[in-house]
């Protein structure tokens, strides 16, 4: 009996990309993504953010960013960031572990905020979830990968957010008044539509009044897109 080995070589090709193929769909499903929440000060970022990690359906893992600000009243380190002093940062710039960074001159002087390459993300198999600017998502989406960000925009009305903001502030051992007038401020700029626009942002999420149809919508948003995984 003749074999032809061509036809024998064929087969073995097909059956190795085959395997192939199996093996990259098993490994597009196990990429994790990262959940970014965005919104100007006093949009309710903060609430939504651990409201949604601790639900233990979405099986979120956190995204925790660095700052030089002082601690507030009521934070832990660690938890909102890691807060670390100008030596700190200096070093993680020499080590070449910055992702990206914001400087602010703040009326108490020049604070950064920051991400860093610091072993935290693992795509693999885990989703993460961070909070942060619309600066810091767009540049967050050159390292990572634009199809690995999942932006979630908060969205509050300016007049109710002004309330919450002074309501925040008048609870701190020493409101800063004059900090929360300046970011106030900055955020109508930093936020603009056009700059919204441009880093392909499209779905909103009002949060001007019950919380919890807000916090209903994201966490529909974000199980749709793990199920697509």
């Amino acid at each position: 009996m003749i074999v032809n080995k061509n036809r024998r070589r064929i087969s073995m090709e097909n059956h190795y990309y085959s395997n192939a193929r199996e093996v990259y769909t098993e490994m597009r499903k196990k990429v994790g993504k990262i959940y970014y929440i965005m919104g100007k000060s006093a949009s309710g970022k903060d609430r939504v953010y651990e409201s949604l990690i601790e639900d233990p359906s979405l099986a979120l893992e956190p995204l925790v960013l660095y700052t030089t600000r002082p601690i507030r009243s009521g934070e832990t380190d660690g938890k909102e960031y890691y807060f670390v002093d100008q030596d700190r940062l200096n070093k993680l710039r020499e080590a070449g572990k910055i992702i990206e960074e914001r400087s602010y001159n703040t009326v108490h002087g020049i604070w950064h905020y920051f991400t860093a390459d610091d072993g935290q993300i693992d795509l693999v198999s885990k989703d993460y979830l961070g909070i942060g600017t619309l600066e810091s998502y767009v540049k967050l989406q050159k390292y990572y990968g634009k199809e690995n960000l999942c932006p979630i925009y908060v969205e509050v009305e300016d007049g109710i957010r002004l309330e919450r903001a002074l309501q925040r502030e008048r609870k701190q051992e020493q409101p800063k008044y004059a900090e929360l007038c300046r970011r106030f401020l900055a955020d109508n700029e930093d936020f603009s539509e056009k700059h919204i626009q441009e880093a392909g942002i499209t779905q909103h999420f009002p949060n001007n009044k019950e919380f919890s149809n807000c916090l209903e919508k994201i966490h529909k948003f974000i199980q749709e897109h793990q199920k697509t995984l």
